[in-house]
């Protein structure tokens, strides 16, 4: 059963709904630590002065700013403390938005809001509220003596608020810094190879199912684990060399979307194109013979 990490309460207008916060996530990432290859023990980390090559203590440490090359601005607890957020217990909302208006590149950590005691009935009628209006919640709130902008949204397939800690508007870079994206006017593309992309991507068009996607390399680490703590040997296969890339766009298009095509029994690229060819030029030569048969008449 997870435990819950934070309580408190959400407040819009002057209704306040009991919650408790749960992580919603749970990562599984392989983790290593690192060894002395010669006795096979654990390297301690120490904390070392640079400029002498001295251990030092842990209350020795103070937090220093990087302010220009080696000169540093030392921020004492109690200074930080006097900037610190008040310590609240509100997940105060400040607007209702479309969720089509969020780009998910706003998104960071998510959780989950349970009903805490007494909260069960605003909780669901805030639920079915923004389920049915298909809006999300813009909030703020103090978590571990952070200030976080959150998003709290009503999941679709289960009776649960969902609420995402989001980046501010000043961490995310903004794509026009990039130097590397072409514009529009600077690489063209034709109507065929259009076409041609568009019917690779409605051929590998679906329905999103999550437990379809596997961490394949997190699984095969792991198995090898076992392997060799059993005592197994482990072969070391040289990886194989990349296909040669294809000559040209439109050869690599055709080529996927023939390859996606095999497995379904689809017509290939070539084919599909010639289709509608063909149906035009026979109905038009269909209409030739009955204007024929007319003439005669």
């Amino acid at each position: 059963m997870p435990r819950s990490i934070w309580t408190g309460a959400i407040s819009f207008g002057l209704v306040t709904v009991p919650v408790k916060l749960y992580s919603a996530v749970n990562r599984k990432s392989v983790r290593f630590n690192q060894l002395n290859g010669k006795t096979g023990s654990r390297i301690a980390q120490k904390r070392v002065d640079a400029s002498t090559g001295e251990e030092v203590n842990y209350e020795d440490l103070v937090k220093g700013y990087e302010i220009s090359s080696d000169r540093y601005v030392v921020i004492e607890p109690e200074e930080l403390d006097s900037v610190q957020p008040a310590k609240t217990k509100t997940i105060d909302i400040e607007d209702f938005v479309d969720l089509a208006e969020i780009d998910p590149i706003f998104y960071d950590h998510p959780y989950y809001l349970a009903p805490a005691t007494g909260g069960a009935k605003p909780y669901r009628l805030l639920l079915e509220a923004m389920r049915e209006t298909e809006r999300v919640a813009i909030a703020k709130v103090v978590i571990r003596q952070k200030e976080s902008l959150v998003a709290i949204r009503a999941l679709q397939d289960a009776d649960v608020l969902e609420m995402a800690t989001m980046l501010f508007a000043d961490e995310v870079v903004d794509p026009d810094r990039l130097d590397d994206i072409p514009g529009a006017d600077d690489v063209r593309t034709n109507d065929r190879e259009l076409a041609i992309a568009k019917q690779l991507v409605e051929s590998l068009a679906g329905e999103f199912e999550p437990e379809k996607y596997k961490d394949t390399y997190r699984e095969a680490v792991l198995a090898m684990i076992e392997k060799k703590a059993a005592g197994e040997e482990i072969v070391v296969v040289e990886a194989e060399e990349e296909a040669a890339p294809a000559p040209d766009l439109m050869s690599a298009l055709k080529a996927s979307l023939d390859a996606v095509r095999k497995t379904s029994g689809t017509p290939a690229a070539d084919d599909a194109e010639e289709k509608p060819r063909r149906r035009r030029a026979g109905s038009s030569t269909a209409s030739r013979p009955r204007a024929k048969s007319t003439a005669k008449k």
